[in-house]
């Protein structure tokens, strides 16, 4: 089976009343971080207005959430190979609600870096702390049920932003996000007891899992860091995408296409609704193709739809090439969070979220740099570059068999 694959078959019976619950649970989790943190980024404006910060001092202070992400997320994969992947999650899931409230209660540039520092801890340890437990339930179900937790994440996202957009005119920075912070604590009060209580079949063991991920890479331990570098790689193809559009959609269709403001900042909301309807059919494709087939396909879709999207001489156009990206990459990163887990459990993914994270951050300057080197438009083709090298990787790594597995 390729490695992309699953290598367990669906199951013939309804899974257990527990698991289930525990699906629930996870998935509520998901949902929120997606929720919190869209709710901070659309109060982006007006923290900034209250700490005074200039626009590269804003710059400088938002590195603090990527600063203490990408710290933080090899320390939880640690964690949670200690202490267990759940009682991780609810811990970031108090910290990151508590995070979210900080940042209007700062008043100058340095301090509110180094509360972003905190919150990016937060948000780093709760990507890494949620997908691994998401990881043995997928092994537990016996399904591959991992996009389905990341369209919660986006529709989370989709609801967070669109609170805040309708409440920025009502309620100061400090008021939203201190309710944002109370929602969260509430959430995760009501939703950790579920979580915790219920047991699923004990994932193997860190060395059980190297084992198995050395039988099925054919190689030691070097084989199995090797494979989960190509998922993280694979991760920072799709995330490069979703940094670039979030940050230069909008732009290009106003400057180049000269859009109205308010079309021009639907871009994005059509980028992010096709990735959410993506992910919540992605268990299905998954089904019927398999992960390499579904990767391979998602990367030339949205190869595609981007440079439809980049170079369409009209909005309506290009509205539909971010649309078409939106479906393509939707289920990229889950595959690669999900095979990069099950080959080296927490810590595999740490690496592949990291990477992962990492192609976000990457994107926006990169597509900077490129459109003064040359013209956004052009910059932009870079997403669709990347998209084909996930798939032309994942088509590679799919041709090696998996030792053992069911064909």
């Amino acid at each position: 089976m390729p490695l992309l694959n699953k290598t367990t078959s669906a199951p013939s019976e309804t899974p257990s009343p527990d698991l289930s619950r525990l699906r629930a649970a996870l998935t509520v989790f998901f949902a929120l971080d997606g929720f919190l943190f869209a709710g901070w980024v659309v109060r982006i404006p007006a923290v900034k207005d209250r700490t005074g910060a200039s626009a590269s001092g804003l710059g400088l202070a938002l590195l603090g959430v990527s600063a203490g992400a990408v710290v933080t997320m090899t320390l939880t994969g640690r964690l949670c190979a200690r202490f267990g992947s759940r009682p991780v999650t609810v811990v970031c899931g108090v910290l990151m609600p508590l995070g979210v409230a900080l940042p209007p209660l700062t008043h100058s540039a340095l301090a509110l870096g180094l509360v972003l520092l905190l919150f990016g801890a937060a948000y780093g340890g709760i990507n890494v702390a949620m997908n691994s437990a998401a990881v043995d339930l997928v092994r537990a179900l016996r399904r591959p049920v991992m996009p389905s937790f990341h369209a919660a994440f986006s529709l989370g996202g989709m609801i967070g932003a669109g609170l805040g957009g309708l409440v920025a005119g009502h309620l100061s920075a400090t008021r939203h996000l201190l309710g944002l912070a109370v929602i969260g604590l509430l959430v995760t009060a009501v939703t950790a007891p579920t979580l915790l209580r219920y047991e699923m079949p004990a994932p193997p063991a860190a060395a059980d899992v190297g084992a198995t991920g050395r039988r099925r890479a054919g190689g030691g331990t070097r084989g199995v860091g090797g494979l989960v570098m190509v998922f993280g790689l694979v991760a920072l193809c799709t995330a490069y995408g979703e940094g670039a559009l979030a940050d230069w959609g909008a732009l290009h269709l106003e400057q180049d296409l000269h859009a109205h403001p308010g079309v021009a900042a639907a871009g994005y909301s059509c980028f992010a609704f096709a990735m959410t309807v993506g992910r919540l059919s992605g268990t299905r494709l998954l089904e019927r193709f398999g992960g390499t087939r579904t990767v391979v396909g998602g990367g030339l879709l949205a190869a595609a739809g981007m440079v439809l999207g980049a170079l369409a001489p009209s909005t309506g156009a290009a509205l539909a090439g971010f649309a078409v990206t939106g479906l393509g990459l939707a289920n990229i990163f889950p595959v690669a969070i999900e095979r990069a887990g099950a080959f080296a459990g927490p810590s595999g993914v740490a690496t592949a979220s990291t990477l992962g994270y990492g192609g976000m951050l990457l994107g926006p300057p990169a597509i900077g740099f490129m459109a003064d080197w040359f013209s956004l438009p052009v910059a932009l083709t870079s997403v669709a570059v990347l998209a084909a090298l996930a798939a032309c990787i994942a088509g590679t790594t799919g041709r090696h068999p998996t030792p053992g597995s069911a064909r």
